[in-house]
């Protein structure tokens, strides 16, 4: 392992010293606009604001980041796949993006293949958050559940919603039924939450880890595949049942036909950047585990998670338009 590391680290350390082959790529060395599909604040904005910042000293050119919200992230997505592929123009993506998208919708005005994968940036896993008044364990929490099957209710941002998938994923894996609640948001959900008219919160980031440390209610379970280093005494539903792993992530792509050096650059200061112990840090504060993968890696991520979601979506007989 010690070898491979070397190895990677010498490569990022090429990529980034390769300014000759790479500046025409980057359109003359003009400001790199990095989109956000999602309105300002959040964690996918977190993102980008943090990347942004941290990538920009390693290229040596701005990077600005450019809010494009709508559509599930359609809007910004859209407008990044019909970007010239000049290295100018990147976008932060979600698993919604390039993962669920193109699974629900049939008229979606872009295809995975309009993107080159730059970076694997970070996973995001989601928390089962209860009222403090009911159970405290997964076990007890799965008893109750099919005790009375579609009694307790949990609140998500609608059925083609990741974080409904994940909870119909999770339910399935463990034998019982609930009852979707649909919001438009996590602040809805929230404010349902802490008025007790809601059991079950599905969340991931903030809104999970502030509620369970205001003492608000309590994360029982982690859909993730391993636990939040900030709460070791949670478990992960894994544990229980291997399938039940149900995370999103954030990416990193480019317009297809992005030349292969300005993809690079990109790749290596994306993984530069995602190595700093403040961002990892921050990251994990908002329930996020850094990643900073490569092109080749972040694309067979994406493809593994398609394949993985496909069935499920199929079954929940879910097409949004």
């Amino acid at each position: 392992m010690p070898s491979t590391r070397i190895a990677r680290r010498s490569l990022l350390a090429a990529a980034l010293a390769m300014p000759d082959l790479a500046k025409p790529a980057l359109a003359q060395g003009r400001p790199v606009t990095l989109v956000v599909p999602f309105p300002p604040g959040g964690s996918t904005d977190l993102m980008g604001r943090l990347l942004a910042e941290r990538m920009a000293p390693l290229l040596g050119q701005p990077l600005q980041v450019e809010n494009r919200p709508g559509a599930a992230t359609v809007v910004g997505a859209e407008y990044v796949a019909r970007a010239a592929p000049d290295g100018a123009t990147l976008l932060v993506n979600s698993g919604t993006t390039l993962t669920l998208n193109p699974l629900l919708m049939r008229s979606l005005p872009y295809r995975p293949e309009d993107f080159a994968p730059v970076s694997l940036l970070s996973i995001l896993p989601f928390a089962f958050v209860l009222q403090n008044h009911l159970p405290k364990t997964i076990p007890e929490f799965v008893a109750l559940a099919k005790a009375q099957p579609g009694r307790l209710n949990y609140g998500t941002n609608g059925p083609s919603s990741f974080n409904n998938i994940a909870a119909v994923l999770v339910a399935e894996q463990l034998g019982i039924r609930m009852q979707d609640v649909t919001y438009r948001g996590d602040a809805q959900q929230l404010n349902d939450f802490l008025a007790g008219t809601l059991d079950v919160l599905v969340v991931g980031g903030a809104s999970a880890i502030g509620t369970h440390r205001n003492g608000q209610g309590r994360i029982i379970g982690w859909t993730g595949d391993r636990r939040m280093p900030g709460f070791p005494e949670v478990p992960t539903f894994a544990e229980t049942q291997p399938e039940a792993v149900a995370q999103t992530y954030f990416g990193l792509v480019a317009p297809a036909r992005t030349p292969a050096a300005a993809i690079a650059r990109f790749a290596a200061a994306a993984g530069e950047a995602l190595k700093e112990p403040g961002f990892r840090d921050r990251l994990l504060a908002e329930g996020q585990f850094a990643i900073g993968s490569g092109p080749e890696d972040c694309a067979a991520f994406m493809q593994k998670e398609a394949a993985r979601w496909a069935p499920l979506l199929r079954r929940m007989n879910l097409q949004i338009d």
